[in-house]
């Protein structure tokens, strides 16, 4: 037993001895790769800048009193379209007492003064038959009847005023009978029958009744980086994704670029605004995400690169040009400075010093 434990551990021993001699001489051994090999390729490359934001309607209204009162009925719900003039809610007016009484007060102050009136204009046309009074006087007499007629009447009509906030006889004028002022989609309708509104004044915006935007002209409101806004100028072809429609990418047109920044967390940006073209088939809700790509230059068949195939050192550029066959286990390449051109941050262009059937090092794909 003693003899076999022997032979066991020196066996063990001249295999740990191997096996130390086996992994040392693979250590000192040189490593080598086997690289990918890319070709260039004749490609198209555009370079984008990239502002977030949202796309907003260009005309946003907000539709506000010309009265206060109390909202007695709202004929319009968000999403609906409204014509201008179109009627969205009514307000019924909350008379103050001191006007009433006063409107009040003058009609029947005007009731009396008719009566009055119309009693001396009997008269006065009673002694005119008879050729007392001359035709002056009977003028006269009529006028201030037809004077005095209208003056009752305004007074109904101010009372009326007072008490509904219209006169029948402009009840198509009515400003308790709230209108749209354009014609398109109500975004929003904050107030319920109930609710009290205050008019539009100098010292108060008033309540709003309603938002309404034309839902078909629409702008991408963003803000880029100042690294960028050096870059852009009006007129720029601009490709817009909205977050909330997948697949869907809408064409627009740069059409302002802030002359000042805003600094939002530390960071200096710029507002930009794009007219958005949307297509019939395709509704754009108000408040969308967005981004847009906003495209400041184009290249078309250039020859390209991976951008990772590249060596960068200081202001030169380098590849690695295969110099021998493509499949032997001993690849061996050539290093060459060459000029770069446009890049889109995958791809880059090479305009010297590579010719498009020479072929370059690519990532290292195994280890040997």
């Amino acid at each position: 037993m003693k003899k076999f434990l022997k032979i066991f551990a020196a066996v063990a021993f001249g295999a740990l001895l191997v096996g130390t001699f086996w992994f040392l001489w693979r250590k000192t051994r040189p490593v080598k790769y086997v690289y990918a090999i890319v070709q260039p390729k004749a490609d198209t490359l555009r370079q984008y800048v990239v502002a977030t934001g949202k796309v907003q309607p260009r005309d946003e209204v907000l539709i506000k009193p010309q009265i206060s009162g109390i909202v007695s009925e709202v004929r319009k719900e968000a999403g609906q379209s409204v014509r201008k003039g179109e009627v969205i809610a009514t307000v019924k007016v909350v008379p103050e007492m001191g006007q009433l009484s006063s409107a009040e007060s003058r009609v029947s102050l005007a009731e009396l003064s008719l009566e009055q009136t119309r009693r001396e204009h009997d008269r006065t046309a009673a002694l005119h038959a008879q050729g007392v009074v001359s035709d002056e006087e009977a003028e006269q007499s009529r006028t201030a009847l037809l004077r005095a007629e209208e003056e009752l009447q305004n007074a109904r009509e101010g009372l009326e005023i007072v008490k509904n906030g219209i006169s029948s006889r402009f009840k198509e004028l009515s400003n308790t009978q709230i209108r749209s002022t354009i014609d398109g989609m109500i975004l929003d309708v904050p107030i319920k029958v109930g609710n009290s509104v205050i008019q539009a004044n100098t010292f108060n915006d008033g309540t709003t009744i309603a938002s309404v935007a034309d839902m078909s002209n629409m702008l991408f409101q963003g803000k880029v980086d100042e690294t960028d806004v050096g870059k852009l100028r009006e007129a720029m072809p601009v490709k817009l994704t909205i977050g909330a429609l997948q697949n869907v990418e809408l064409d627009a047109r740069l059409e302002y670029v802030s002359p000042k920044a805003a600094e939002e967390n530390g960071v200096i940006m710029f507002e930009v605004k794009a007219a958005v073209k949307i297509p019939e088939d395709i509704f754009v809700r108000a408040g969308y995400s967005a981004n847009a790509n906003i495209l400041i230059e184009s290249r078309e068949n250039v020859l390209t690169l991976p951008e990772s195939t590249l060596e960068f050192e200081g202001e030169k550029t380098y590849v690695q040009v295969l110099t021998g066959p493509e499949d032997v286990e001993e690849q061996t390449f050539e290093r060459r400075e060459v000029s770069v051109g446009l890049s889109n941050g995958i791809d880059i262009e090479i305009t010297e010093g590579l010719a498009a059937d020479e072929k370059v090092r690519g990532a290292r794909q195994e280890k040997q």
